[in-house]
């Protein structure tokens, strides 16, 4: 316990970060928009797991100094964000073929996909996007589990994945409550369309970034 202890500020610090940036709107949280209003609860739930679920992939590779060296090599870099770039393509297009050739769809109509593609789709989402490699490269400097044990470090990835899995799910609950998802029948194509137009400029500003 004396050791758990030691590292708490540490842990404090990094949960910090990490809480803010996952509870902050951005790529996932539109996705889930997507998921929560026009399937239900419990697939925009599966695919926030797939979201922390890719977080703590990152999380580990960044302990492990995987995450050190592919920010070290512009060519690694390079590729990870034109595939993040492609993969936010793809959800653009998919948002603008709902507004532009889907007839108006009410409440229960769509069907919920398969919770693996969902939360799949979720952990493609995070682990193709640069900017989460460069975040947790960013929690990694603190050295929240430095001169820790695997316990050590096993703990802290578990509390990364619960306020990760916490901040999107609170997301997926809130996105799906009846008054959003009645909104959302309403104004589907306007809400698709600007899905789209923000899946498709986050594509372009990652594949034309340069950190």
């Amino acid at each position: 316990m004396s050791d758990v202890m030691t590292y708490l500020p540490g842990f404090a610090a990094a949960y910090s970060i990490l809480l803010v940036a996952a509870s902050s709107p951005g790529p996932a949280v539109a996705m889930l928009l997507g998921i929560a209003t026009t399937q239900s609860r419990s697939p925009a739930l599966v695919a926030s797991a797939g979201i922390a679920f890719g977080s703590v992939v990152i999380n580990l590779l960044t302990l492990l100094g995987v995450g050190l060296i592919l920010s070290q090599v512009a060519w690694a870099m390079t590729l990870i964000r034109l595939i993040g770039a492609a993969y936010l393509a793809w959800l653009a297009y998919g948002a603008f073929r709902k507004a532009f050739n889907a007839p108006p769809v009410r409440i229960g109509e769509v069907a919920e996909q398969r919770p693996s593609r969902l939360f799949i789709a979720g952990f493609l989402l995070q682990v193709t996007n640069p900017k989460a490699i460069v975040f947790w490269l960013a929690i990694a400097a603190i050295g929240a589990t430095a001169g820790g044990g695997a316990g050590i470090v096993a703990l802290f990835v578990l509390g990364a994945f619960l306020i990760s899995f916490g901040c999107h799910g609170a997301w997926a609950v809130f996105l799906s409550a009846s008054p959003m998802r009645r909104a959302y029948a309403r104004a589907r194509r306007w809400i698709e369309a600007g899905l789209g137009c923000f899946f498709a400029f986050a594509a372009f500003k990652l594949a034309t970034s340069r950190s």
